[in-house]
């Protein structure tokens, strides 16, 4: 059976993330307030668009809540977002929420009234900027928890340090693991006693910010 996200206001970001959730196996289904606009949305493929005020309970049952794995409030208003997500999360029982947010000072606020992940536009992009300043060829795949996770491929070039060497004899902080190694066409879960090859991919999971130690240990750049 497949996973059920349910997708709450904005039509440019629901339209693109309703696609991208398709391509993964998800069933879709959008909530949105503009009649118009809903009869786009109805045209993408194997999504189901119900037209209704969102932060109101009797639409999100009509979208059948209850049985969403994922909610993900997309509105521009905050107060909205929260709204959606309590909703969801203490009426409806949805397993995982996720707002977007637009105001950075909000983002503990949201976390302690439950919301499971938050997402700041402004605080992502900034994220990006830092990471891009220390390293240009470090590209960011998924930004989670609101910077509190890091996902980074880094590429291996002839020269850096971690070329030839185990896994166990680099000294990497503790807050990152290396979670993949793409060599060519292929992807391996490394071990300790994994080489590193000149060309590798190496796919990090760093929390609190650790990645830009583990890049100057890996690549020597800084």
């Amino acid at each position: 059976m497949k996973k059920q996200a349910v997708l709450i206001g904005s039509f440019n970001r629901a339209r693109a993330l309703a696609k991208s959730l398709n391509s993964k196996g998800y069933h879709v289904t959008i909530i949105y307030n503009n009649y118009e606009k809903c009869k786009i949305l109805a045209e993408i493929e194997e999504v189901t668009v119900i037209y209704g005020e969102e932060t109101k309970p009797f639409v999100l049952e009509d979208a059948n809540i209850k049985d969403a794995d994922i909610a993900i409030a997309l509105t521009s208003k905050d107060e909205d977002n929260l709204i959606i997500c309590e909703l969801c999360k203490k009426k409806f029982n949805v397993k995982k929420t996720i707002s977007v947010l637009n105001d950075p000072l909000k983002t503990d606020f949201f976390y302690k009234m439950g919301v499971d992940s938050v997402i700041c536009e402004v605080n992502a992009i900034t994220n990006i900027i830092e990471q891009q300043a220390i390293y240009e060829g470090i590209v960011t795949m998924i930004p989670t928890g609101e910077g509190r996770i890091s996902i980074v491929e880094v590429p291996i070039l002839i020269g850096s340090p971690a070329v030839g060497k185990k896994l166990w004899e680099i000294n990497l902080p503790k807050d990152v693991i290396i979670g993949c190694i793409i060599r060519g066409e292929e992807s391996k879960i490394p071990r300790g006693d994994t080489r590193i090859l000149s060309g590798d991919k190496l796919i990090l999971i760093s929390a609190n910010k650790q990645e830009i130690y583990a890049i100057k240990e890996l690549t020597g750049q800084i």
